[in-house]
């Protein structure tokens, strides 16, 4: 199978052509994107779109003044008392807008007194049941979704967040969202480490992948998308995360992931360097190229699905029918 063949490909060569329509109409998320009046959000989300909302409350808290709490269903379901919601804005992630917990989770926040506000990439209400009960809908995209692993879906989550974040503060330039659609389509092209690299991760029997702040969030799904595609044993972590016990368990014979904010290695990130030198492990640094942190993240995260897309080539495997990966999981 050829890379162009895939749906993965064609999944991640859309895009940056979909972020330049997101912007375009980007200024209608001034009447969608709801925080309490306190500057408080709450978000939901599973798998992909759980980890938009890990980028969100990085995104959100640092740049927007705004402190974002991440809701964890099992808890809202098993409250034993009603817990106050009221003025709350919550935020639900789902691709498909179908995820039955993720929207039994909004409900029940709604039936405490909050506000719901869906983020889907499914335009028909008739098939976002998400969307209907939230009354407040930002569309990813027209683009359909397709049963590969989250690619377009997920990077589209993390453009709502950087744009949600210039609604409410203006904390970033125009032409910061402008730059980044370019590096994107420079990255949705390219074969990042060329196949040298899918050789060294052929070899490896472990990946991690580390990041800090919101490139904590593209670690998480860069290996996630390595396990789906893959069939990769990949792990995502903080930095500090890492430090704090994960690192004991790599070896000579696994491969780790830095993805760092600046050319330049932060303090953290060095003394991961370090704790894995001192282990034999090898590792490759990521490095973000010349947009502004976190504008950097997005290249990022396509370079990584794009690698995670040839390394499942490489091995024979079909990146389009990974098993055991439903587009919707129900876990109601």
């Amino acid at each position: 199978m050829k890379i162009k063949d895939t749906l993965t490909y064609k999944d991640i060569a859309e895009i940056p052509e979909l972020l330049e329509a997101f912007s375009a109409r980007a200024g209608g998320l001034k009447g969608l994107a709801l925080r309490a009046s306190d500057k408080t959000v709450y978000l939901v989300g599973r798998g992909s779109s759980g980890t938009a909302t890990l980028f969100a409350k990085y995104i959100w808290e640092t740049y927007a003044g705004t402190i974002t709490n991440i809701v964890h269903p099992h808890s809202i379901f098993e409250a034993k008392l009603p817990l106050n919601f009221k003025g709350q804005a919550v935020w639900a992630f789902s691709q498909s807008g179908r995820s039955q917990d993720i929207t039994a989770c909004l409900e029940k926040l709604m039936q405490w007194g909050a506000k719901g506000v869906a983020v889907t990439n499914e335009p028909d209400l008739k098939r976002n049941p998400l969307a209907r009960l939230a009354g407040r809908h930002i569309l990813l995209s027209d683009s359909k979704e397709v049963p590969v692993a989250a690619t377009k879906s997920f990077v589209l989550q993390l453009w709502t967040v950087l744009w949600a974040a210039q609604a409410w503060s203006g904390c970033f330039e125009a032409k910061e969202f402008w730059a980044t659609s370019a590096a994107a389509r420079r990255a949705a092209g390219e074969n990042y480490g060329g196949e040298a690299l899918v050789r060294k991760i052929m070899k490896a029997n472990m990946l991690g992948f580390v990041g800090r702040g919101p490139f904590n969030a593209v670690a998480e799904d860069s290996a996630l998308k390595f396990r789906e595609m893959a069939k990769a044993h990949a792990l995502g972590y903080s930095a500090a995360e890492f430090l704090h016990g994960p690192v004991g368990a790599y070896t000579p014979n696994d491969l780790v992931f830095l993805l760092t904010p600046s050319d330049r290695l932060p303090e953290d990130l060095r003394k991961v360097r370090l704790a894995l030198k001192e282990r034999g492990t090898p590792y490759h640094i990521v490095k973000p190229g010349a947009l502004k942190f976190p504008f950097s993240c997005i290249p990022v995260d396509i370079r990584m699905k794009r690698l995670a897309l040839r390394l499942a080539l490489a091995k024979g495997l079909n990146p389009d029918n990974p098993k055991g990966l439903n587009k919707v999981t129900q876990t109601f």
